[in-house]
């Protein structure tokens, strides 16, 4: 099996648990690919007896490796949706940093998973995407989000009126400090902190949540994912920031925008000891009783 390690840098409490995946791989005669940055970084602090491919682009890994293993927490693996796009080569995150949501695999299960992958022991988890688009190019060719499309005042300016159009049809005027657009995977990111609901995989929605609304009648709403929402932008400030994931761009309110579902999806590899619900019980610590401790 082809496999493409993708990673940032670190501190060197993570080195062992690096290093463990590596050997995992070689042990299995694994065909390693490492993103090339990532490769420069390690290549002196690692014991690695062989000579790794490398990668770069989406071009390098399309036709190229099996699977992508993402070495760090939910950051990076927003960072690897970048390089798969529309490619459907399946990833899976090892995580290094804290809670992680999409890098679920923790670094006690490093040699589970890494036997789990090299024996097909795992389903594909499909989570749909945004596109946004504008009057003008936004986000050069990464115009699309794995969790969240966000609308932000800048700085401590004062907060701003977005205008939100479904289908066309006025939906809401919302004074607030910004707005995030979350698909399901989103909803337990940013969304979440703001009061947005938990939304499902594959449940076919959108979630809008408003960022310290005005208006505390004002609240998250779950519209349907073939929905096109438009937005346009009024405050005191001349600029204002908008967010593919951690992408960010500074706009103006003559910026016409739009948010729709992305014409492909992203494959998370779920192992087969795990499930989507397991995940919420042990990052959100359900049933769990603190009293009972």
């Amino acid at each position: 099996m082809k496999i493409g390690i993708y990673g940032r840098d670190f501190n060197n409490t993570v080195l062992p648990y690096v290093q463990q995946v590596f050997d995992c791989l070689i042990q299995s005669k694994a065909e390693v690919f490492v993103y090339d940055k990532f490769y420069e970084f390690i290549s002196d602090k690692l014991f690695l007896p062989k000579q790794f491919n490398t990668f770069n682009t989406q071009v390098d890994l399309k036709n190229t490796i099996d699977v992508l293993v993402s070495l760090g927490g939910d950051g990076t693996m927003l960072d690897t949706v970048t390089l798969i796009k529309d490619t459907g080569i399946p990833i899976i995150g090892i995580n290094f940093g804290r809670l992680g949501f999409l890098a679920s695999i923790n670094k006690e299960g490093i040699q589970r998973a890494i036997d789990g992958i090299l024996n097909n022991h795992f389903t594909l988890d499909v989570r749909s995407m945004l596109e946004v688009s504008a009057n003008q190019k936004l986000f050069g060719d990464f115009n699309f989000a794995l969790n969240d499309f966000t609308i932000h005042k800048r700085d401590t300016s004062a907060m701003i009126l977005i205008h939100c159009f479904q289908d066309g049809e006025f939906l809401n005027s919302y004074w607030a400090d910004g707005l995030i657009i979350a698909t399901p995977t989103g909803s337990t990111a940013y969304s979440m902190s703001c009061g947005g609901p938990i939304v499902f995989p594959r449940s076919g929605n959108f979630v809008i949540t408003p960022i310290s609304p005005h208006n505390l009648n004002v609240r998250p709403v779950v519209l349907s994912d073939n929905s096109v929402l438009t937005f346009e932008i009024e405050g005191r400030s001349a600029k204002y920031l908008v967010s593919c994931d951690s992408r960010t761009e500074v706009i103006d309110s003559t910026i016409k925008l739009q948010v729709k579902r992305a014409s492909f999806n992203i494959n998370l590899i779920r192992l087969n000891n795990e499930s989507y619900l397991s995940t919420l019980r042990n990052k959100l610590l359900w049933g769990i009783d603190t009293r009972n401790y």
